[in-house]
C-alpha cells in the first residue's frame, strides 16, 4: 500500500510498542528525524509517514481528509502502530482518523487547527487565491518558489538547510487541490473540538508557547473539561515544535505510548 510513499523508520524491529508519526502539509519525514533520535522514543518502533502529495510523492485520488484519515489508518493497521503522532495537517487527519472510529489508540497532536479561524491568515489567503480560475496554479507555484527562504528563517539554523530542501520537491497543482479540501473540511466542521471529545481517546495536544495556529478559548474549555485529553504548552516553541523542542515532544510521545493520559 505505501509504495512509492516517503516512509522512515526507526528503533527496534522487535520494539513491543509501534508510533506512527504523520508530518504536516508540505512536509516529509524530514520532520520528524530530530525527535525519532531522541533516547526517551529509543525503545519505541517508530515509523513516520508523510501524506501521500507532500514531497514530490503522488496524491492518491481522495485526497479529503476522510480519505486521508482512511488510508492512514490502514497504514496504521499495516505496520501494527498502536500510538498516532501528528503535526499540524498530519495533526488534522489524526483527529479523524478517531472521529471516525478507524483508530482508537492515543493520539499525540502537536499544533492542530480546530476551527478555520485557528489556520495562519497566509494559508487561508492562499488556498482564496488559488481558487480563482487561470491564476490558482501559478500563485501556488510563487508561493513555493519562496517558501525554503521563509522555511529557513523560521527554523533553527543548523536544521533550517535541510528541512527547506525537504520541501523543495512539492508540487504546486497538487498543494492547492489538498489545501482545497482541507478548508473544504473546515467548513463542514466548524469546530473540531467535539469531533476529537466524542470519539473518547486518550489525547495530548501540544503547542509551542508561541505557536502560530490559534485556540480560542472555547476551544480551550472544551478540551480541558475531558478527562482524557490533556493540554500541553512547550516554551520556547513555534508552531514546528517537534523541531523547535525536539527532546520534550519525544518525552511526550514516550508517556503517551507507555500509559495513555494519567
Amino acid at each position: 500500500m505505501s509504495e512509492g510513499w516517503d516512509v522512515r523508520r526507526a528503533g527496534p524491529e522487535d520494539a513491543s510498542r509501534r508510533v506512527l508519526l504523520i508530518p504536516g502539509g508540505l512536509c516529509t519525514t524530514e520532520f520528524f528525524a530530530d525527535v525519532m533520535a531522541e533516547p526517551a522514543v529509543a525503545d519505541l518502533g517508530l515509523v513516520a509517514a508523510a501524506l501521500p502529495g507532500f514531497g514530490g510523492t503522488e496524491a492518491p485520488e481522495d485526497v479529503t481528509m476522510e480519505g486521508y484519515a482512511r488510508l492512514m489508518a490502514a497504514f496504521a493497521d499495516e505496520t501494527g502502530c498502536e500510538v498516532v503522532v501528528g503535526h499540524s495537517l498530519g495533526a488534522n487527519v489524526a483527529i479523524e482518523m478517531a472521529a471516525s472510529g478507524l483508530f482508537t489508540g492515543p493520539l499525540v497532536l502537536l499544533s492542530p487547527a480546530f476551527s478555520r479561524g485557528d489556520e495562519m491568515r497566509s494559508l487561508a489567503a492562499l488556498d482564496a487565491v488559488g481558487r480563482v480560475p487561470g491564476l490558482g496554479i501559478g500563485v501556488w507555484a510563487g508561493m513555493l518558489g519562496l517558501l525554503p527562504r521563509a522555511v529557513t528563517r523560521r527554523l533553527p539554523p543548523e536544521r533550517a538547510q535541510a528541512l527547506a530542501a525537504a520541501m523543495s520537491g512539492n508540487d504546486p497543482a497538487t498543494c492547492r487541490r489538498i489545501v482545497r479540501a482541507y478548508y473544504d473540511y473546515l467548513d463542514r466542521y466548524p469546530s473540531l473540538v467535539p469531533r476529537l471529545c466524542e470519539a473518547g481517546v486518550p489525547v495530548r495536544v501540544v503547542r509551542g508557547d508561541h505557536d502560530e495556529i490559534g485556540l480560542t478559548d472555547g476551544e480551550r474549555r472544551g478540551l480541558e473539561g475531558r478527562p482524557h485529553v490533556r493540554l500541553i504548552t512547550v516554551p520556547d516553541a513555534g508552531h514546528a515544535v517537534q523541531i523547535d523542542q525536539p527532546e520534550a515532544v519525544a518525552r511526550v510521545i514516550a508517556e503517551a505510548a507507555s500509559a495513555g493520559v494519567s
